[in-house]
């Protein structure tokens, strides 16, 4: 079909189904019309560009020129950016027409985008359910069939998680594999963009396009990023994957336990070798990632002061009150409480006893996979440790909702590539379930070699069909 079809068939899709799960916060369709009808009128064009009229939904909170971009708050309701992120001019430059934007967890702070100002987004596959977070909004959108490709980012499981509750596939990308450059930055050593997509082979795409060193990005890696998609043959023979087996001891669902030992059983079919594996440190992940993660949102966050740009609250009779009635009105019950955690981790005499001893573990973190990964070439994980919960059954309960994060969290300590695949569904075939799988830093081609091989062997069937 022609770009301007594959367009309207999307915006079709999304004006049908978004009403019921809302996973978009804008939607830019005359903009991507236009895009589409350009393509369509300079075919020639099209040979040297692989996502040529891909329609992609984009998270609310990387920015894209003329298309509000609100990053989930009140804060930002009425920012329109002047300028792409990298990813996105990249997508663009691929031939990608960008649909609008998704919903999420306001500055992508959340397990279930029920922290978006905007209102929670729906699980397509049980609507009273949580799609995951931050990313929800990306992931319900390719899970539902809207769009064919989606971007999230990842700063403690944001892309993975979601993925896992709606049944697609999600790639947190090594760190400094995708440029950061116009992503609204929450923690900028955790923070990664990746795509949301029905199958290995569609992210494997996507995530070539969205690679490569940037200019703009002083952390991005100028590493050579080779063909993703050039391994996936579905051979995995000899593939050493890891399983710490005593992570699993308490807390997760048996279902999901079951889920993930028969994917293993499936990757051995393909040929792949299980061997145990120790990560003594992983427990203490969620601990730290919330003292790192809160610490530097307390830094990054300050910028929203009402001076600049975004929100400004009216009637402040000095500078300290507009701080204060400004902040206070425009971010949301969970952006304070992260702020307020962060700021205390960092301030005097609290600062040696929290930041500095969080970022210690995080360094014996990265050395236990160093030294797993001296032994087998992949960790497998359960993406999440239950299905998809009901959406507000852990709004009042904060512990039990960062809890969700518990085995996604250890992939971004350590800077290292991770994604979340399909790997069954549970609850009586009602809720997907995922397979996490971490690699060796840069080493994200086998990762998704293992995730086609998965795919084929279990045949689930993806979203479009």
């Amino acid at each position: 079909m022609s770009a301007t079809e594959a367009c309207r068939a999307c915006l079709e899709a999304v004006e049908r189904l978004d009403p019921q799960i809302h996973a978009f916060t804008t939607v830019a369709a005359e903009s991507a019309l236009a895009d589409a009808a350009r393509l369509d009128a300079h075919p020639g064009e099209l040979e040297d560009k692989p996502l040529a009229g891909v329609p992609v939904a984009i998270k609310d909170n990387i920015c894209t020129a003329g298309i509000r971009t609100t990053a989930g708050s009140r804060m930002l309701e009425r920012f329109v950016p002047p300028y792409d992120a990298t990813v996105v001019r990249r997508l663009r430059d691929a031939g990608a027409i960008i649909l609008g934007k998704t919903n999420c967890d306001e500055f992508a702070m959340g397990s279930s985008t029920e922290h978006s100002a905007f209102g929670p987004t729906r699980n397509p596959s049980a609507p009273d359910r949580s799609p995951g977070g931050s990313s929800g909004g990306s992931a319900a959108a390719v899970a539902a069939g809207m769009v064919p490709l989606a971007l999230g980012s990842d700063t403690g499981g944001s892309v993975r998680q979601p993925a896992a509750f709606c049944g697609v596939v999600g790639v947190k990308p090594t760190y400094g594999r995708v440029s950061r450059h116009g992503l609204i930055a929450f923690a900028s050593s955790l923070d990664q963009v990746g795509p949301l997509a029905p199958t290995a082979r569609d992210a494997a795409l996507a995530l070539g396009v969205l690679s490569g060193g940037d200019p703009c990005d002083s952390t991005s890696s100028s590493r050579a990023v080779p063909d993703f998609t050039a391994t996936l043959d579905g051979d995995v023979r000899g593939l050493r994957i890891g399983v710490p087996h005593a992570l699993f001891d308490s807390g997760v669902a048996d279902e999901i336990r079951g889920a993930f030992d028969a994917s293993l059983e499936a990757l051995g079919r393909r040929g792949a070798r299980i061997e145990g594996i120790a990560l003594p440190h992983a427990r203490f992940g969620i601990p730290v990632y919330y003292l790192i993660a809160t610490a530097e949102a307390s830094a990054n966050l300050a910028r929203y002061d009402g001076v600049r740009y975004g929100f400004r609250a009216g009637d402040a009779d000095s500078l300290s009150t507009l701080y204060e009635r400004t902040r206070g009105a425009g971010f949301g019950t969970e952006v304070k409480r992260r702020i307020m955690l962060g700021t205390y981790a960092l301030s005097a005499g609290y600062y040696d006893a929290y930041y500095r001893k969080a970022q210690q573990v995080r360094t014996l973190i990265r050395r236990d996979y160093d030294e797993a990964f001296a032994r087998v070439d992949l960790v497998a994980l359960p993406t999440t440790p239950t299905p998809a919960f009901r959406l507000g059954e852990r709004l009042d309960d904060p512990l039990q909702m960062y809890l969700a994060d518990v085995f996604t969290v250890g992939a971004p300590l350590a800077g290292l590539p991770a994604l979340s695949v399909p790997c069954g569904r549970v609850a009586g075939g009602e809720l997907p379930a995922g397979l996490q799988l971490i690699g060796r830093m840069f080493d994200e081609a086998t990762l998704l070699r293992a995730a086609d091989a998965l795919e084929r062997e279990l045949d689930p069937s993806p979203p479009f069909a």
